[in-house]
């Protein structure tokens, strides 16, 4: 560990931050001890990093003997960053500090089809309300993290044919933004901030997980030992449009047929549970807000309707678990919110037809995070890049 460190650290300021990123508290003996650096060297580069502001002293320490040693700490209020969370419907941005502790929050009813040049207006005009509203400047603010429902090219930040998504297809999001704020943007598909969200919020020390999205459409993010996993083309993980056994030639928005999505979300539920003649409070039940609260009220046809939506999932997830191993499963998006009975679904069969040592220590339950996964997961994104070595070496000069 040590040694590793030596090579890290003897680069620059920016490697040496690094050892502060788990949040605890070092004095510069620890530093040298840790590094192997001359104590001026650590001076150097600490004088450096405190000046920025991104380490902060705090008060002396107890100590065995004799007078008490500094320690140092990040700085988590050094600068901000900006979480954004688009849905096919709603947006919601927050304000956080380095810590991603949220400072100031708002969200919209917005559709996302009204193209990028609108959504990301909102946005820009957002951030800087929220900045002023927190007497900062845009100086402050590092970076942005953005989650959009569609596939996303993440080296380039652009959407890649996103299909509920008019205009969006190939549009540049950093270049847009940046001709009016300066910070780094870094943009993702909705279910990988999801994923990254609901580890930080709820399952920390899990490596292997799948966060699973049942709304308007069906995705899921795939962490495989502690790492998001993009793959290839940036649709690691769009298991919507996998064929499932009962879809038979149901048609799909995507131009296939029997796919997971066409079958078993919120829109293909709500039109099952219409063309069958089923209400709830006296009107026609016909869209996914309807599924939900018929479900919750004990409709039994919504009921039943929505178990039948966790078989489904369940029958695609079966594959997961064989191939990937996960630890956890978390069940996230509006369809979610009908509570147990999809869950069941999803149980019923992944438990059945798993091998056994594979869901031995297999945990599948509802998102934690609920509403708040996609916002926390922009706000890792952002905050990973906000305090990398590239980052940090900016602010620095490499020093």
């Amino acid at each position: 560990m040590a040694e590793t460190q030596k090579k890290i650290t003897g680069a620059s300021s920016a490697a040496l931050f690094q050892i502060f990123r788990d949040g605890q508290a070092r004095t510069k003996a620890e530093l040298v001890e840790l590094t192997g650096l001359a104590r001026s060297t650590i001076q150097l580069r600490i004088d450096a990093l405190i000046e920025l502001g991104l380490l902060a002293p705090l008060t002396d320490a107890v100590s065995t003997g004799g007078r008490p040693s500094a320690q140092i700490a990040l700085n988590p209020t050094a600068r901000v960053v900006v979480a954004v969370d688009f849905g096919a419907t709603k947006v919601s941005l927050a304000v956080t500090d380095l810590a991603g502790n949220i400072l100031a929050r708002t969200s919209s009813k917005m559709l996302i089809a009204d193209g990028p040049e609108t959504c990301l207006g909102w946005m820009v005009r957002t951030i800087r309300s929220e900045l002023a509203g927190l007497k900062l400047k845009e100086a402050d603010l590092i970076a942005i993290g953005i989650g959009l429902p569609g596939p996303v090219e993440h080296s380039t930040g652009k959407p890649s044919n996103p299909p509920i998504m008019p205009g969006w297809d190939a549009f540049n999001v950093p270049g847009f933004v940046n001709q009016h704020l300066k910070a780094t943007v870094l943009v993702d598909n909705d279910v990988n901030i999801m994923a990254l969200g609901e580890q930080k919020f709820a399952w920390p020390g899990v490596e292997n997980m799948i966060f699973l999205k049942a709304s308007t459409g069906i995705g899921s993010g795939i962490i495989s030992s502690g790492v998001l996993q993009r793959g290839a083309e940036g649709i690691a993980g769009d298991i919507g449009h996998v064929q499932i056994a009962r879809g038979s030639n149901v048609p799909c928005r995507c131009g296939n047929s029997g796919c997971l999505e066409a079958m078993a979300a919120g829109p293909a539920l709500a039109e099952k549970l219409s063309l069958a003649g089923a209400q709830f409070k006296g009107k026609p039940i016909a869209a996914l807000v309807d599924v939900i609260e018929a479900t919750k009220a004990g409709e039994l046809a919504a009921i039943q309707a929505v178990r039948q939506a966790g078989r489904d999932i369940g029958e695609v997830l079966t594959t997961c678990v064989s191939v990937l191993n996960p630890s956890v499963i978390a069940i996230g998006g509006s369809l979610a919110l009908a509570g147990e009975h999809l869950l069941a679904g999803v149980r019923e069969v992944v438990y059945s037809r798993s091998m056994p040592l594979a869901t031995e220590h297999l945990t599948v339950a509802q998102s934690r995070a609920g509403v708040d996964a996609g916002i926390i997961g922009a706000s890792v994104i952002a905050i990973d890049y906000a305090l990398s070595i590239e980052s940090i070496d900016l602010m620095t000069g490499a020093l």
